[in-house]
């Protein structure tokens, strides 16, 4: 059975996203497909509008034959090591054949040759990459400014885009894990990665259809940009008061953290780093004018944070791993190198179930169906997440802030009882 597998954030899964697998799927000629989900966290340091069974369903419905969960160590990271944890749980599961991402390019030219050159970093790209930080500018930037200036042809431009900025961190993942996946590439159609206006009346990006549902508009409003399943899952998920979730509904809990912790007490956490923990406090002494009222206190702390060193996304990342209470030594980049410790299995279809099988006897990292009571490390941090995202629904129960331990993954397709 060839597979292709796909990796993704489904925040929430729209009419681009399908288009999406489907070619795909015709891309690689493949029978099956697994996708890498992130759970209750995202990339960019944000909580997920409706919550990984919600999104996994989306997924299945959608066409999907195995959903796997990217473990919070590397979920909420930067593009290098979001992409390299990804990759390498695809590749753990040994039944893979190629990895198809969306990018602005659709062309795998420029980012092979980068990734060529960047997966074993050159003495001299490092110290011209420490040269352009040493500047002010942000990572992303310098990083895409200097692999232009070391890779021929490259635009920097076109390095910059985030699409194309994760394709070649993948392309680099791939051949720092000596990976036999073949690597494809789906330009981006209709709508960019973080457009905010719908100019097309089927396509629009996540961030867009987002901005939508939180700004107010009714779940009627994103129905054309969205799969059936994805509307009729977001309208459940509305009903119960477990969406739309979003960092305000995270304040109170973060705000603790900030206040009753010292600087030196702020510095352990991840992505706190060069005096952050100082400019956090500094910020905190300050009174916050409209927060109370506005009800955009986390909104408006990263205002007052930004700086043109400390993008937004940085920023909430670094907030997120306070709030989880993820320190540095527990994501250290010696544990991250190792690569995706398990593979946590969030659903299935019927031909899923087959690629489990094949999976249960060639995957490098055990199988996780059912979560016992003693898990490993890793996977404490996935279980925690779970409960604090669950503590922010409007009625949260034991069984909501728990659910990591009794849900099983999700059997889509096989009709009767066990069907979602």
């Amino acid at each position: 059975m060839r597979t292709v597998g796909l990796i993704v954030e489904y925040n929430p899964l729209h009419n681009g996203h399908y288009y999406h697998y489907q070619q795909s799927k015709k891309e690689s000629g493949a029978d099956a497909c697994v996708c890498v989900m992130s759970g209750s966290f995202l990339q960019r340091g944000e909580p997920a509008l409706v919550n990984k069974w919600a999104r996994t369903e989306m997924a299945l419905a959608m066409g999907a034959d195995v959903v796997l969960e990217l473990p919070i160590a590397y979920a909420c990271q930067p593009a290098e090591w979001f992409a390299f944890g990804a990759v390498s749980l695809l590749e753990a599961t040994g039944v893979v054949d190629s990895v198809c991402f969306g990018s602005e390019s659709g062309d795998l030219t420029m980012l092979e040759a980068a990734a060529e050159l960047l997966h074993d970093e050159p003495a001299a790209f490092r110290a011209e990459l420490a040269k352009e930080l040493a500047t002010g500018a942000p990572y992303p930037a310098a990083y895409s400014r200097t692999v232009a200036r070391f890779v021929l042809g490259a635009d920097e431009a076109e390095l910059a885009k985030p699409n194309n900025t994760l394709g070649l961190h993948y392309l680099i993942a791939l051949r720092r894990l000596d990976s036999r996946i073949r690597p494809l590439t789906i330009r981006r159609t209709k709508a960019e990665y973080n457009q905010t206006d719908v100019t097309d009346s089927a396509i629009a990006s996540a961030t867009a259809i987002r901005k939508l549902l939180l700004e107010g508009s009714l779940l009627a409003d994103v129905r054309p940009y969205v799969p059936q399943a994805t509307a009729d899952i977001l309208a459940r998920e509305w009903a119960a008061g477990r969406a739309p979730m979003h960092w305000e509904r995270y304040a109170r809990p973060l705000l603790h953290q900030l206040l009753t912790q010292s600087a030196g007490q702020l510095s352990a956490y991840a992505e706190v780093s060069e005096g952050l923990e100082h400019r956090l406090k500094a910020v905190l002494s300050e009174p916050l004018l409209g927060v109370s009222s506005s009800g955009r206190a986390v909104d408006t702390l990263l205002d007052l944070l930004k700086t043109r060193r400390y993008t937004r996304t940085k920023l909430q990342r670094m907030l997120l791993r306070i709030l989880l209470g993820h320190r540095h030594d527990e994501l250290s980049p010696a544990l991250l190198r190792q690569g995706a410790p398990y593979i946590r299995v969030l659903g299935f279809s019927p031909a899923g179930q087959q690629l489990l099988k094949r999976m249960k006897a060639v995957a490098s990292a055990p199988l996780v169906t059912n979560i016992g009571r003693s898990a490993p490390p890793w996977l404490e941090l996935d279980i925690r997440a779970t409960a604090a995202y669950a503590l922010g629904y409007d009625s949260p129960s034991p069984e909501d802030w728990l659910r990591d331990y009794y849900e099983p993954p999700i059997r889509y397709g096989f009709g009767g009882s066990d069907a979602k």
